[in-house]
């Protein structure tokens, strides 16, 4: 005997027994007569012992298809609980959602929007991870996480939502004491702030409107592996960095910080939604991954 229970036959039987016959059973599970039929004979077989005692007008339950049947009934029941239960869930929004995000996008740009979509869904918990560095999404089980920068090949779903600008920037004090870079090879005479996880850390392209192209190997005193880690020294006058839009914003607006090297297009990225591969998404993951696309896909990052 196989180790796991025929319950696709102990479905059907207790299913004639409510029902009271084959012919209604079979309508009532959409299966045909004899389908019912073979499943019930199954079942005996499995047994060893006959169910029913079969008349030319009706079905009678033996004694064991008399113990059988309220146990087969419970079963029944039981399962239609279960999967009505798992329905229920995978249309209603509920349970939690884990999502990685990096640190001072997820600070400046997820945290203040988060309120909004846990206002929309009551049911829905949001456990954030806020790390610069790239996260295993399948084996640390994640269910979505952003990315700023170029992707490597990968099975994931990947998602892009927006470009993502950088701008080459200084402290007004910096700049008047050694000088406006207007091209980058300019750079190499400067004192310039790197990030860690930029893809080609090491390097800064740049393209002008003419298609000119170039490249250069930036230095100074201080590399971080955050971007808002970066502010505090080029505030403090102590050097040039490349700083994702989002993050100059408001110090640009303010007037403390100065973009140079404007009319060369520089360190563009996008920010891209990965999701892992297989299978559905629940509900949940799932409007939590619109609802990031719609608002982010807005933002001007």
């Amino acid at each position: 005997m196989s180790k796991l229970p025929d319950m696709e036959a102990m479905a059907i039987f207790a299913t004639v027994v409510e029902a009271r016959g084959i012919t209604a059973a079979a309508i009532d599970l959409g299966l045909s007569a004899p389908t019912i039929s073979k499943a019930l004979a199954r079942l005996e077989k499995r047994l060893g012992s006959r169910l029913f005692n079969r008349t030319s007008r009706r079905l009678v339950l033996t004694d064991a298809g008399r113990e059988l049947a309220g146990r087969a009934a419970r079963l029944l029941a039981d399962a239609e609980a279960a999967e009505s239960a798992l329905v229920a869930q995978s249309s209603t929004p509920r349970g939690t959602v884990r999502l990685a995000a990096p640190m001072s996008f997820g600070i400046r740009e997820i945290a203040p929007i988060l309120p909004d979509f846990l206002a929309r869904y009551p049911e829905v918990s949001v456990d954030m991870h806020l790390s610069d560095a790239l996260v295993d999404l399948v084996g640390d089980g994640y269910d979505i996480a952003l990315r700023i920068g170029a992707l490597p090949d990968s099975s994931l779903l990947a998602r892009r939502l927006a470009p993502v600008q950088s701008v080459i920037v200084a402290s007004p004090a910096y700049l008047d004491r050694r000088g406006r870079p207007n091209h980058p090879a300019q750079l190499a005479e400067h004192d310039c702030f790197t990030y860690a996880y930029l893809r080609t850390r090491d390097a800064w392209h740049f393209a002008n409107a003419a298609g000119d192209l170039v490249t250069v190997r930036p230095s100074g005193r201080m590399r971080v592996n955050n971007g808002d880690a970066l502010l505090p020294a080029v505030l403090a006058g102590l050097g040039i960095g490349g700083l994702p839009a989002f993050l100059a914003r408001e110090n640009l607006a303010d007037g403390r910080l100065e973009q140079i090297l404007a009319d060369w297009g520089s360190l563009q990225s996008s920010l891209y939604l990965l999701t892992p591969p297989a299978g559905p998404r629940p509900v949940r993951v799932q409007v939590l991954a619109d609802f990031l696309a719609r608002r982010l896909s807005r933002a001007q990052t």
